[in-house]
């Protein structure tokens, strides 16, 4: 079992590691070649930065934590561990990058058998590091920060993700979308659920829908929001937000009535991640 002192030196050494991949990452952006980029399907884009980066975290972590095995978006490393897993996006946000649109991340979280017990996100164009572990609070910049106060959906700004590439459930969608723009401040598309999760728990978004994630998408961003004092279910208000391959964060306060609109639309749909 980790204590509280060792998880607090993991924390800060993965949020060196993260602004390190993050500077790499950087870098690489500015002389970046679009011929570079491989597809590994229909619209699910990764380039050489993600693999390079994805090592690198990776090799680090290895050393500072070597108990723990992986659950990585690039296949880097597929050793689980029987009770710790390094939970591993090295760059939440490829197609923005690849294009230029300045929103990406490095998402490290570290999960003890089925819970989130640390996560950082490295927002690389912000220079923005939000981290938090459990019990611990959620941070910014060394800045603690902690969901909106907004009382209700109408008081409320949301984000969300479009699908990409697996459009069967694209109608229910598109309706929760047509019902949440008429009973909030609006809507938004960031491109990086890590992002999404962590201006949830800044207060700069009030919400956060998403399905057709994976782990490593939302593993770091869901303790954010929790330590920053928000809610963080599936769709039907289940716990399976992890795996389960749909995600509802919110202020808290919104959250019941978030999920009775999404509700009207996704009721009964399953998703789910396979780890194995």
């Amino acid at each position: 079992m980790i204590t509280q002192e060792i998880l607090s030196q993991l924390l800060e050494q993965t949020q060196e590691i993260a602004k390190e991949v993050g500077a790499f990452i950087r870098k690489e952006r500015q002389h970046f070649d679009v011929e570079k980029v491989e597809h590994k399907g229909f619209n699910d884009l990764v380039s050489y930065v993600d693999k390079q980066a994805e090592r690198q975290i990776v090799e680090k972590l290895s050393v500072i934590f070597p108990e723990a095995g992986f659950i990585t978006e690039e296949g880097t490393n597929t050793t689980q561990g029987e009770t710790y897993n390094w939970v591993i996006d090295p760059l939440d946000g490829t197609t923005n990058f690849i294009h230029g649109i300045p929103v990406f991340a490095v998402s490290i979280a570290l999960m003890e058998n089925a819970e989130v017990i640390m996560g950082v996100v490295y927002e690389v164009n912000r220079h923005e590091c939000f981290y938090a572990m459990k019990g611990g609070g959620a941070f910014c910049n060394d800045t603690r920060i902690r969901v909106s106060q907004a009382p209700d959906l109408s008081a409320s700004l949301i984000a969300t993700g479009f699908p990409y590439y697996n459009f069967d459930l694209i109608d229910r969608y598109l309706n929760s979308m047509k019902s949440l723009m008429q009973k909030s401040h609006g809507l938004r598309r960031m491109g990086s659920a890590a992002v999404d999760l962590c201006y949830v728990a800044s207060g700069r978004t009030e919400g956060f829908f998403e399905y057709n994630l994976n782990s490593y998408d939302v593993a770091a961003g869901v303790i954010l929001v929790q330590e920053a004092g928000g809610s963080v279910t599936d769709f039907a208000g289940g716990d399976d937000f992890v795996f389960g391959r749909n995600i509802v964060a919110s202020n808290a306060k919104i959250h019941g009535e978030f999920l009775e609109v999404l509700g009207q639309f996704w009721d009964g749909v399953i998703l789910k991640e396979n780890t194995k």
